[in-house]
């Protein structure tokens, strides 16, 4: 599987994105798919996850009722849609995918990790 994320870029505070990420391979479906984020100088963290179907979905506590993570099987891609951006939300934002079917939801963690994207570069301006 190859990831190719896609959207990210400057946006004042308050302001929106929408994050996309493309993938590669016929077995999209049997992944559970998510986004992670590192700032300059921190660690690689958890943001959001949703299971092989969409029908599950689990937030990290900094971005939940602000970000929203969807997927569309036909089209093998993962979205991320932003809103209410904050400063602190600028980093680079990476894709991920993870073999089984709710994987990353039981483990929100970047270890365990099959697939990873480019990163794409997000920036809130205050």
């Amino acid at each position: 599987v190859q990831l190719q994320a896609s959207g990210g870029g400057l946006v004042q505070a308050g302001g929106s994105l929408r994050l996309s990420c493309a993938a590669s391979g016929r077995t999209f479906a049997t992944y559970a798919m998510g986004w992670f984020r590192q700032a300059p100088g921190k660690e690689r963290e958890f943001v959001t996850a949703i299971n092989w179907n969409g029908d599950n979905t689990f937030y990290g506590d900094s971005v939940k009722g602000r970000f929203t993570i969807s997927r569309d099987n036909a089209k093998t891609t993962v979205y991320l849609q932003m809103t209410s951006l904050k400063p602190e939300d600028t980093a680079v934002y990476y894709c991920a995918a993870r073999r089984g079917p709710n994987s990353i939801l039981v483990h929100p963690t970047p270890f365990g990790i099959d697939y990873w994207g480019q990163g794409t570069q997000v920036t809130v301006s205050s």
